[in-house]
């Protein structure tokens, strides 16, 4: 048995005159969770989709589970499981109906059919909803009762596209503690995600993919690591002074300096800790005023922000098939 559940060479998807993927090169190890990191139409969807076999790459390769997706595709799916950013159940059938019809496809008989129906429901906290049409849940219920639709065999390797997308806290969090619950079971989850504390939570290694190729990849402190030894963050006390202070610190530090959405905020990637101090008192020899500094280690969102010269949420929507 492989320990790489996935294994691409230059694996790429053209819609019209746009490479939604790249040619990526990608290597999952079984066990744990690979995030797959990257903004709205950075290509994360559009991979899952060709490794789930959904859709047929233009050029490259790629093997699932030791499967190669194009020639062995009915394999690939027989030992794979896909939650998409959208439910896939049917949401005029209650909880329990869903869940025992797609066990009766699943080769379940009789009564089994509805004892993993059960099983199921018990074990993602949806008892009490078993007999509620799926349309009259709320944003949280109906994730979790997608996902345990994806989980009526279990799977080696299951794909999960933004599955916390538009949820409030609570249920992000709740979602969170159903993959760590796969996590310890077996299951080797590759998850997409825009949102950097979530990859930062949850994965293992993290692959960080922008306009369809990947940039970087590493565990979480090593991505962080890459940037710098430590992010200044710089507020000045009025938004007019931004631009000046700006142009000290980049003097005085020697790295770019970024102006973040707040209007008061800068903030730069550190290498020598040392010019911190220089930096500081060259602001106040300057009489710029401050209302905040603090020397920290960087965020997933300002190693985002370094590697592509721009935030996670500023891209382009995905161009679809």
């Amino acid at each position: 048995m492989s320990d790489l559940v996935i294994e691409t060479a230059g694996l790429t998807k053209i819609y019209g005159r746009q490479r939604a993927v790249d040619s990526i090169d990608l290597s999952v190890p079984r066990g744990g969770v690979h995030g797959f990191l990257g903004p709205n139409g950075a290509g994360k969807t559009t991979a899952i989709r060709m490794l789930s076999t959904l859709i047929l790459p233009d050029e490259g390769s790629a093997r699932v589970l030791g499967y190669d997706v194009v020639r062995e595709a009915d394999h690939v799916r027989s030992h794979v499981s896909l939650t998409g950013q959208f439910a896939s159940v049917d949401e005029d059938l209650t909880g329990h109906e869903n869940l025992r019809l797609l066990a009766r496809l699943h080769g379940y008989r009789g009564t089994a059919a509805g004892e993993r129906a059960d099983q199921l429901l018990a074990a993602f906290g949806l008892d009490d909803a078993a007999g509620k049409q799926v349309k009259k849940f709320s944003g949280g219920m109906r994730r979790r009762i997608d996902i345990a639709a994806s989980l009526v065999v279990t799977p080696e390797l299951l794909f999960l596209d933004e599955p916390t997308t538009g949820l409030d806290p609570r249920a992000r969090n709740e979602v969170w503690d159903i993959v760590r619950a796969l996590v310890a079971h077996g299951t080797t989850v590759l998850l997409t995600t825009q949102y950097l504390d979530e990859a930062d939570h949850l994965a293992d290694r993290i692959s960080v993919i922008d306009r369809g190729r990947i940039i970087a990849e590493g565990t979480s402190s090593e991505l962080k690591a890459s940037v710098g030894s430590g992010t200044l963050h710089v507020r000045v006390m009025h938004r007019a002074d931004r631009a000046r202070a700006r142009d000290v610190l980049v003097r005085e530090l020697g790295v770019p300096v970024e102006e973040a959405h707040d209007p008061q905020l800068l903030v730069a990637a550190i290498e020598d800790r040392g010019r911190v101090t220089r930096a500081l008192t060259a602001l106040e020899e300057e009489r710029l005023e401050l209302a905040q500094f603090a020397l920290g280690q960087p965020t997933l969102d300002e190693v985002f922000l370094a590697l592509t010269g721009h935030a996670a949420d500023d891209a382009d929507a995905e161009e679809a098939a």
